[in-house]
């Protein structure tokens, strides 16, 4: 009889599925969804087959102008946490060691186990404000490293990472032959500070993004990687044992919500300049929370001042219809997720919602 396979499943998203949904939802980390009008599409710009080979060269081009990388090094992929799989199904065989910051977004440690990776973590510390810090990079690696894993903006923190300390741990991956996979895409709601992909600091560097978060379009499932030439193709080769290719209704209005991008980004930035300006107020406000402020973003992970947040998070969806994610999907149970992308009106009330929640979890001691 053969071993009982173990079975490998992501609780957060399970979670986010099944037990997210209330009235209040500032469980959700993306920008309120861009509707599809606004998009100015009509039944006659789409068709439902036409793209049959190794990506749509329309919406790869689109990518390649936006990024300033080439088209041969850009992969199409269902959604950043598919562009996570097909990069590190790529990079990593099992057995091979992967260094992953910790806290971190669940599924990509779920991911890492399911491809038979040996983990390794480095830790991004509430103390020094979720600093990336080489320095613990470095501590962490080893010769057997393969891989190191980074989110930018830091998933669940939204704190970002300078290009400089991306270069430093870019050459202690060189050192010991190991690449860097960073996930850009919380990185995409910097509106305000130029940046690039880290794919354009070098060789080892892969990077992957999406739509979905700043922009609110999460529907179109429109992600991507940036790799070398020969990783890119190794990995369009492994989708076709996956997606094989993507709906080309989908690549359709992708290529429309590029050439509309500038008036997306307009919107998605003024909601965003509101809500996290109304979020700023409420922790100054609340001595019974600690929080790092990230400069950009739709997150923060404050952590309470006293307990787990477990029995508050319940506590606050049961009785005040407003949801958070709790910090145990994210290995630091004391702290929440918060996420204002959301609608101006939903995200004043549910900040206040959780204030009151707050009151009462205090008065009942």
């Amino acid at each position: 009889m053969s071993p009982q396979r173990r079975e490998i499943r992501s609780g957060y998203i399970e979670w986010a599925k099944l037990r997210s949904k209330a009235r209040y939802n500032l469980a959700n980390s993306d920008v309120v969804h861009f509707p599809l009008a606004d998009l100015h599409a009509s039944i006659a710009d789409l068709e439902i087959s036409g793209s049959d080979g190794y990506g749509y060269q329309p919406l790869l081009q689109k990518l390649s102008a936006k990024s300033g990388v080439p088209v041969e090094s850009t992969v199409q992929a269902q959604g950043t946490s598919m562009a996570n799989h097909l990069a590190m199904a790529a990079l990593v065989e099992p057995g091979d060691e992967v260094l992953i910051e910790e806290p971190t977004y669940g599924a990509i440690l779920s991911t890492a186990e399911y491809l038979g990776a040996k983990i390794r973590r480095f830790p991004r510390k509430f103390e020094s404000g979720f600093q990336l810090d080489p320095r613990e990079v470095e501590r962490g690696i080893s010769a057997r490293t393969r891989l190191i894993v980074i989110t930018n903006l830091h998933n669940p923190s939204g704190v970002r990472t300078a290009e400089t300390k991306l270069r430093m741990v870019g050459e202690i991956a060189r050192s010991m032959g190991a690449n860097v996979l960073v996930d850009e895409v919380y990185l995409e709601a910097c509106f305000d500070s130029p940046w690039q992909t880290a794919y354009l600091l070098g060789p080892n560097f892969v990077t992957t993004s999406s739509l979905t978060k700043a922009y609110g379009l999460s529907g179109l499932r429109c992600g991507w990687i940036f790799a070398a030439k020969p990783l890119a193709e190794r990995m369009w080769r492994l989708n076709d044992l996956f997606g094989v290719m993507a709906p080309h209704p989908i690549e359709l209005l992708s290529v429309l919500a590029f050439e509309h991008l500038p008036e997306i980004t307009a919107r998605a930035k003024q909601v965003l300049t509101t809500n996290r300006g109304l979020l700023k107020e409420f922790f100054k406000s609340r001595r019974d929370l600690l929080a790092i402020w990230p400069e950009a973003g739709t997150i923060a992970f404050p952590q309470l001042a006293s307990g787990h947040a477990d029995a508050f998070c319940q506590l606050l969806r049961d009785k005040f219809e407003t949801s958070v994610v709790p910090g145990r999907f994210f290995e630091m149970p004391e702290h929440f997720r918060i996420g204002v992308g959301g609608k101006t009106e939903d995200v004043r009330e549910g900040l206040a919602r959780i204030g009151a929640a707050l009151d009462e979890l205090a008065a009942a001691g």
